[in-house]
């Protein structure tokens, strides 16, 4: 757990990625211009010190994945988003089957989400069903953008999308992470748009609709559509980072959020690995609120509400008993691995930085 003015932190990390975007894997020019556009935002808003080269980044593998999240004890459990892109990458760049390599050796630290895309028809709600036959996936990553043969991306408000919904709520499957963000080259960012976001939230009230990276750069559109949807949680994948070299923005973003949305339904998510959480995660612990900020919306970024945002707030969608989690990790194979039982057992703890 990660350690911050000598409190416990229990951080889940709600938005991670095993993806493999090698040159062999690579089978449409989109790829190539893909992950050099992930690498353009993991250079933007890294440390120098910490920027990886870009054969790394193209495939790490699921050792490094582990040393980077858990190595050091600033994250406690991750949370696998897929992204398929299967008209670009061969295998896929992030698959479900990809991140199940990781999630299946080590369940006890991993959720296992799948994906849905409306335009498979009835072959994807076979597969739909299938990914939760044999993973029991409780959510799902969506991608609106993603290209299909002649078309360039598709509506969460579309019939066919809704259909998927009501298979998703009679499966059990409730929490539903959608890409509305910053548009990634090729895509269009116009199909990331959060505004389809507002009929699927009101029309299907039992699913949790995470709108992963706040809807920037339209996180207006967003505040106002979570403003009135209770069942709409923002990720702040890709917000996060700013806290690193944007802190002004940053305190923006998040006092927008806090006000809009409260503390109970903001998630904390390093996009893994477009940045790495065993430098991310310090720079939001230790960001502050502008003292404008915090005259003008009322909001705090105090202890509480950490708590929340970088754990808490994920266990709840996702029924993870976080005392449980403790206990069962004093003597998991992770814990031993890196040397960590002492730490979850309320020793001496381990370091929170490299």
């Amino acid at each position: 757990m990660y350690q911050h003015n000598g409190e416990e932190i229990f951080v889940i990390d709600a938005h991670v990625h095993l993806w493999d975007a090698t040159e062999e894997n690579i089978q449409h020019d989109g790829g190539e211009e893909f992950i050099r556009c992930f690498y353009d935002y993991h250079t933007t808003f890294t440390p120098e010190e910490r920027q990886w080269g870009m054969d790394e980044y193209r495939y790490y593998g699921p050792d490094r994945m582990l040393e980077d999240m858990f190595g050091n004890a600033a994250v406690d459990m991750g949370i696998f988003q897929p992204t398929y892109l299967s008209d670009f990458y061969e295998e896929g760049f992030n698959t479900t089957e990809q991140n199940a390599e990781l999630a299946t050796e080590y369940p006890e630290r991993f959720v296992l989400n799948g994906s849905f895309d409306p335009r498979d028809a009835d072959p994807g709600i076979e597969y739909l069903e299938e990914l939760h036959e044999k993973y029991d996936i409780p959510g799902v990553k969506l991608y609106t953008a993603e290209w299909r043969g002649d078309s360039k991306g598709w509506r969460l408000d579309d019939e066919e999308a809704f259909r998927f919904l009501e298979r998703c709520e009679e499966l059990g499957i409730e929490n539903i992470h959608t890409h509305k963000g910053p548009t990634i080259r090729p895509l269009n960012r116009d199909a990331f748009d959060v505004k389809d976001v507002d009929d699927a939230a009101s029309s299907f009230s039992g699913l949790n609709f995470i709108v992963e990276h706040v809807g920037l750069p339209r996180l207006d559109d967003f505040c106002w559509i979570a403003g009135q949807e209770p069942n709409v949680y923002g990720g702040l994948a890709v917000a996060a980072p700013f806290a690193q070299n944007r802190p002004g923005k940053f305190s923006e973003i998040m006092s927008e959020l806090l006000w809009w949305l409260g503390e109970d339904r903001v998630l904390f998510g390093s996009d893994y690995a477009l940045w790495n959480p065993d430098w991310l995660v310090e720079e939001v612990m230790e960001a502050e609120l502008t003292e404008e900020h915090r005259t003008e919306y009322g909001v705090e970024w105090d202890l509480e509400t950490k708590r929340k945002v970088m754990g808490e707030n994920a266990a709840k969608l996702y029924d993870i008993d976080i005392e449980a989690k403790r206990r069962q990790f004093q003597e998991d194979e992770i814990s031993q691995r890196f040397g960590l039982e002492d730490h979850y057992a309320g020793g001496e703890p381990a370091a929170a930085d490299d």
